[in-house]
């Protein structure tokens, strides 16, 4: 196993449980990336069963598609994403913070629309992953746009990876969404308010959720997870490919994606 580095953030992510990473990307690729998430989201980019609503469980409001719009590996589905440089700066990243194995897991996007206002409910990512010997990962959290309060930020739990997996139970009817015991009132929980282009890491472990999207605008995200190769290839032989079929793998950057 090769050692994380001690760079600010990877200090901040191993104490904390997350961290925030500053201008990952520049404005002009921030409206680059916003021109083709919204290929997705308007249905230019054919999404099949990769496709769902993470607020399932709750009325859909104000003629939105989805309350909270899922998008599993969207650069499969539109190969070009991998051109442009949040796959590459995501991965140096994941590199600093877990260790130079570190490959790509899978990636997505994650969409609230205007005046929706159904929250991400409270869960741990790894209450959705297989057991692995080997339980490092992080999730990136790209901000594509001004992520506040309102639109529905991120908000963690300042040392939760370190504690136990919570129970988790079915957020809501047909939703695909888990979630657990928890609230903004739990002892460390903060949000992590971002401008465009920035992101925040965190760890499988960390308890996290957002509000709903009260605003005009949407609240859109990419998010890439990166755990080590070899726990990759355990992962898929446990049958867990994160919605990706076999006849759709590619290997790219040196990892199963």
């Amino acid at each position: 196993m090769t050692e994380p580095s001690t760079f600010p953030a990877a200090v901040t992510f191993h104490q904390d449980g997350f961290a925030s990473i500053h201008d990952l990307l520049s404005p002009a690729e921030v409206g680059a990336y916003r021109e083709i998430y919204d290929l997705f989201i308007n249905g230019d980019i054919a999404c099949g069963d990769k496709r769902s609503d993470l607020g399932a469980g709750s009325s859909r409001k104000n003629g939105a598609v989805e309350n909270i719009t899922q998008i599993m590996w969207p650069s499969v589905l539109f190969p070009p994403l991998l051109d442009l440089p949040l796959h590459a700066r995501a991965l140096a990243v994941a590199r600093d913070l877990i260790g130079e194995d570190a490959v790509l897991d899978f990636d997505m996007l994650i969409d609230k629309a205007p005046h929706t206002g159904v929250p991400t409910p409270w869960h741990q990512d790894a209450a959705y992953w297989v057991g692995l010997p080997d339980t490092r990962a992080v999730s990136i959290w790209v901000a594509l746009d001004e992520s506040v309060l309102d639109n529905g930020c991120m908000w963690y739990v300042r040392g939760s990876h370190e504690t136990p997996l919570r129970p988790h139970w079915p957020a809501g009817s047909g939703s695909g969404a888990l979630q657990c015991e928890c609230s903004e009132d739990e002892p460390g929980a903060m949000p992590v308010p971002l401008p465009p282009g920035s992101a925040v890491a965190h760890a499988g472990g960390t308890l996290h959720y957002s509000r709903g999207n009260l605003t005009n605008g949407h609240r859109r995200a990419y998010i890439l997870n990166f755990r080590p190769a070899e726990m990759i290839r355990l992962e898929r032989e446990k049958g867990m490919d994160h919605g990706l079929s076999s006849n759709e793998r590619v290997v790219r950057n040196g990892g199963a994606q």
